[in-house]
């Protein structure tokens, strides 16, 4: 997959969906690329085909409400997603039948990241009851726990090695996956002029950079290995403390930003230099934005669910 400054310049809107009355919360992207799923405040779970362009399936989960959606490992028929509603367990379902599979209960404060392994069937979850939970899809309880000693978010590193932890918005833990109950093996502080809340921790594919999104009118980009501050990214509008979306493209040689106003900007990693800004007209807040990991195209949603593809020529 070969992304330019060019290439990112040339994105539009291919498709656009308006099924939800309420903010999409959460798009994911299945592992081969085929499918996206997201989850929106108005309680509403929507499977897409990638290849047709196409809604596959819409389920409700009216009871619980529908929160950080995420395809299981190597499987894009099931899910596992928090509650915004009735409480805080996590549940597993399958979008064939839309029956759940199973619940996975013991949070008592709502979940604030949900990450799956890349590479075996068990995921982390972190929520503001100061915990992080280690879950095997296969088995009803809790596997593991730590705690980091503050509100945690959490992610896995693209090898499912290692996981690491954001603390009070304040210090990164990082978490050998096999020898978690040790402690973090590492721990650093940082210190930014901005004072916000972090709202998600994110590895770029080749493992190399951790993307700090915030709430603020900043987001940041550090070396995975020196923990340096490698860039601070703004100039972009968030003017209403909006837990606004980021993310890696699969080739980690850029970060994507959706903003206040519904515009995407794009900066590349190596130069930090802004090097795109994409209008879809959004009519509100980018609250979810994914690249997908095969194919060159990306979703962004606000109350509506946009996929993007390149103009022709830069496929």
């Amino acid at each position: 997959m070969n992304i330019t400054d060019r290439v990112m310049r040339n994105f539009m809107v291919a498709r656009t969906y308006r099924f939800n009355s309420e903010k999409v919360n959460c798009v994911d992207y299945s592992s081969n690329g085929e499918n996206a799923v997201s989850s929106s405040n108005d309680d509403c779970i929507v499977l897409y085909d990638i290849q047709s362009g196409r809604p596959a399936k819409t389920v409700y989960s009216k009871k619980y409400g529908a929160d950080l959606i995420r395809f299981t490992c190597g499987d894009a028929h099931t899910v596992v997603y928090s509650s915004n509603k009735q409480d805080d367990t996590i549940r597993y379902l399958s979008l064939t039948n839309n029956q759940f599979i199973r619940y996975f209960p013991g949070h008592t404060a709502r979940v604030t990241a949900l990450s799956m392994s890349p590479v075996d069937e068990v995921f982390i979850s972190s929520s503001l009851d100061k915990t992080i939970r280690i879950w095997d899809l296969r088995l009803p309880d809790c596997q593991g726990l730590t705690n980091p000693l503050g509100k945690p978010i959490c992610s896995f590193d693209p090898d499912g090695l290692i996981f690491a932890a954001g603390v009070e918005s304040q210090a990164i833990k990082l978490y050998d996956f096999r020898a978690f109950d040790k402690g973090p093996f590492a721990c650093f502080e940082t210190r930014f002029d901005r004072v916000c809340d972090w709202t998600g921790l994110k590895f770029s594919n080749d493992g190399k950079h951790i993307l700090i999104c915030t709430n603020g009118g900043a987001m940041y980009i550090l070396n995975a290995f020196s923990r340096a501050v490698l860039h601070t990214f703004s100039m972009y509008n968030n003017s209403k403390g909006i837990s606004l979306e980021a993310c890696f493209t699969p080739d980690s040689q850029f970060v994507m930003i959706g903003s206040e106003d519904g515009r995407v900007h794009v900066w590349s990693v190596e130069s930090g230099m802004k090097v795109a800004l994409l209008d879809g007209k959004h009519n509100g807040p980018i609250n979810a934005l994914q690249f997908n990991p095969r194919y060159m195209t990306f979703a962004s949603a606000c109350t509506n669910m946009m996929f993007w593809l390149p103009c022709s020529g830069d496929k």
